[in-house]
């Protein structure tokens, strides 16, 4: 990222700035419109009985609702076996417990759902201080039912296109509503790229002089315990 820019009077940065500001707000009635275009997607009612594992034992995917009518689960990268999770879902769920603290008196409920069994991720867990709702979906196929886990064989399928990555485990985020039947309806799923609407952090860097100041690869997130000792992972996030 370059840091010569032209330096200007007063006058000529306030009449750049004013063309800015037709361009963001032209980007501010886009989004608008991708998201009345989101509100409008039709629905799956979701017909299939997934088990998860909480703090309290087994679970149905209508018990993550917690007594609310909309659900969003985020996909967090943790498989059986691991010793702490995706430093790329990691940074994204940073974010969560804040939004939470309104979300929840929004009639949302926001939860992580990773394939690992539950016992694996709570040394992690306890160690990044989180508090939002995190769940097992170990052997539900949950994951694999909504394109985040995608095995290392065969045709895959990753963010609605076909994927040749390493990886088998993915992030994403589904969205539920469940109505006052009981039905479920799944509404929304989205990854890769597509998740950065999640990372207020990103927001922030936008407007900051350099930017994001990064290649694309995440490289420079740690775990936020590491930034003063750890050297940079490989990420799980995916143009």
């Amino acid at each position: 990222m370059s840091t010569h820019h032209p330096v200007v009077s007063r006058n000529q940065w306030l009449a750049a700035r004013q063309q800015l500001w037709l361009h963001e707000k032209a980007l501010t009635h886009q989004r608008d419109e991708v998201a009345a275009a989101r509100l409008a997607l039709p629905w799956v009612k979701v017909d299939k009985h997934y088990r998860f594992q909480g703090p309290d034992g087994e679970l149905a995917l209508a018990d993550l609702f917690a007594g609310r009518s909309q659900l969003l689960a985020y996909h967090f990268m943790f498989a059986e076996g691991w010793s702490e999770g995706c430093p790329g879902c990691s940074f994204l769920a940073d974010h969560f417990d804040g939004a939470n603290l309104h979300l929840a008196n929004h009639d949302v409920s926001l939860v992580a759902v990773s394939r690992a069994p539950y016992a694996e991720f709570q040394a992690f867990r306890q160690r990044m201080g989180w508090r939002f709702p995190w769940y097992s979906s170990h052997a539900s196929g949950f994951n694999e039912d909504f394109g985040v886990s995608v095995g290392t064989e065969g045709e895959r399928q990753y963010n609605y296109a076909p994927y040749t990555g390493d990886e088998a485990e993915l992030p994403g985020l589904s969205a539920f509503y469940r109505d006052q039947d009981g039905q479920i309806f799944h509404t929304y799923s989205t990854y890769a790229r597509g998740l950065d609407i999640l990372v207020n952090t990103y927001n922030f860097l936008d407007i900051a002089p350099l930017g994001r100041n990064e290649d694309g690869t995440m490289d420079w997130v740690r775990h936020h315990d590491r930034y003063d000792t750890a050297p940079g992972k490989p990420h799980c996030c995916h143009d």
